[in-house]
């Protein structure tokens, strides 16, 4: 399966190593979706390129595209082509049997309050040792898979290419007109 994940890249990181592209920003962590740094670290990443970015760009909607939305932290962002082991466990958050077994609702899954949505990651993360992570829809485009990968299933991924993104990038550029941004002068 093919994966694709938008970070802040450093060219000279090697894979694994500070802002590569298999990079688990641990420390960084607390804020995001499934994230509970204090038992495991994650990699957020989507079956559709698209969701990556539009992940990345939301906060500037309404605003002109200029280059410095393309940093994080004073780096790039890039974009990582990833092929994950077909065989690594997702527990798949869009399957109703799942939700039923953890008397989940879509609702409750979608949601952007972290209070909520943490927690239900850590649940998944306890009961399923051998998951690599969880599958679920993007808060924006339901028809977009979004994969949270523990720390424990990198191993499972391999980097098919890297790339840093800019504004005349398609992808952005496609980003930049689901979200209504504006385009870059």
């Amino acid at each position: 399966m093919t994966l694709y994940r938008s970070f802040a890249w450093s060219s000279r990181a090697k894979a694994g190593e500070p802002d590569g592209p298999l990079w688990v920003p641990r420390p960084l962590q607390g804020d995001g979706r499934h994230d509970n740094p204090d038992l495991y670290g994650c990699l957020y990443l989507a079956e559709h390129e698209l969701s990556t970015i539009v992940e990345q760009l939301a906060r500037f909607r309404t605003q002109r595209l200029i280059p410095s939305m393309l940093q994080r932290r004073g780096l790039p962002l890039a974009l990582a082509v990833l092929e994950c082991d077909p065989a690594a466990r997702l527990i798949d958050l869009d399957d109703p049997q799942v939700l039923l077994a953890h008397a989940l609702r879509p609702s409750r899954v979608a949601t952007r309050i972290r209070a909520v949505t943490q927690p239900q990651a850590r649940a998944i993360y306890e009961v399923y040792p051998e998951a690599a992570g969880v599958r679920w829809w993007s808060t924006y485009e339901a028809g977009w898979m979004n994969v949270t990968l523990f720390d424990r299933g990198v191993h499972r991924l391999t980097v098919s290419s890297v790339r840093r993104l800019a504004i005349d990038d398609p992808v952005v550029a496609e980003a930049v007109e689901f979200l209504g941004l504006r385009p870059a002068p």
